[in-house]
């Protein structure tokens, strides 16, 4: 089990009487690409904001590399981390937003210096170096200096992308990343994620896109209504799904 990076045990969320996730399992080993489909209202995104503690989770548990996030364990019981604990936590983990959430008042360049220079205190000499990297990585060297509003929104999300790398994470959270996209600047923001995944970057991406399932992921989950419905291989679940609910909804999208 050593080779596990990302495990949820057990984990539920309710939202005042709203029960959005309901005893949710699922486990990433390190390297591995896992897809999560499912309907609107299924819980997919609340499920990774508990990865990274965004919503606090109201029992059960996750851990990344071994590490609890967002409680410390003392006997049986669970107590939540102060927040400064738990942001360290966060530089661990990468999130990639559905509307790219970068600063408007930054540059490129200085949208991917700010976490690593004031959270983890590295010299800007070498962030910059490493942000400019990033940004030839996803095909945006000659944007350092222009600003959010002058990107369009694939070129917005590949910086999001190259912001969450900044950070060197163990695990990258993609929530939707190219529902606020036209049609035709989704395939730039796909051939970004699918080099990172040749490259061995572990990430759970919530995604509609079904070719891209099929393409790159090692394991694809169908959720709905706050359950795992259906987990396993691309071929198994999208080709041959064992549940009627899963069948129902593929029968609607592919």
């Amino acid at each position: 089990m050593n080779d596990v990076m990302v495990d949820v045990r057990g984990v539920h969320k309710s939202f005042g009487p709203l029960q959005v996730l309901r005893g949710v399992d699922l486990t990433v080993r390190a390297g591995e690409v896992t897809v999560i489909l499912g309907p609107s209202g299924s819980g997919k995104s609340t499920l990774l904001r508990t990865i990274n503690h965004l919503e606090k989770v109201d029992s059960g548990w996750i851990s990344i590399d071994g590490e609890l996030i967002g409680y410390r364990r003392a006997g049986n019981k669970l107590h939540e981390l102060k927040e400064r604990d738990v942001l360290k936590q966060r530089t661990h983990i990468g999130f990639v937003f559905q509307n790219f959430n970068l600063f408007p008042h930054l540059t490129v360049l200085d949208n991917l210096l700010e976490a690593p220079v004031s959270a983890l205190r590295r010299p800007k000499k070498e962030a910059e170096a490493t942000a400019r990297r990033l940004l030839d990585r996803v095909g945006l060297a000659d944007k350092a200096d222009a600003y959010p509003r002058q990107l369009s929104g694939g070129q917005q999300q590949r910086v999001a992308i190259a912001r969450a790398l900044a950070l060197e994470p163990k695990v990258l959270l993609f929530d939707e990343p190219t529902s606020a996209l036209d049609p035709e600047l989704v395939g730039e923001v796909l051939d970004v994620i699918k080099d990172l995944a040749r490259t061995g970057t572990t990430m759970i991406v919530v995604t509609h896109e079904i070719g891209f399932a099929r393409e790159v992921a090692d394991t694809v989950v169908f959720m709905d209504d706050g359950t795992v419905v259906e987990q396993g291989p691309p071929a198994a679940v999208l080709d041959d799904p064992q549940r009627e609910r899963t069948r129902a909804f593929l029968a609607k999208v592919l």
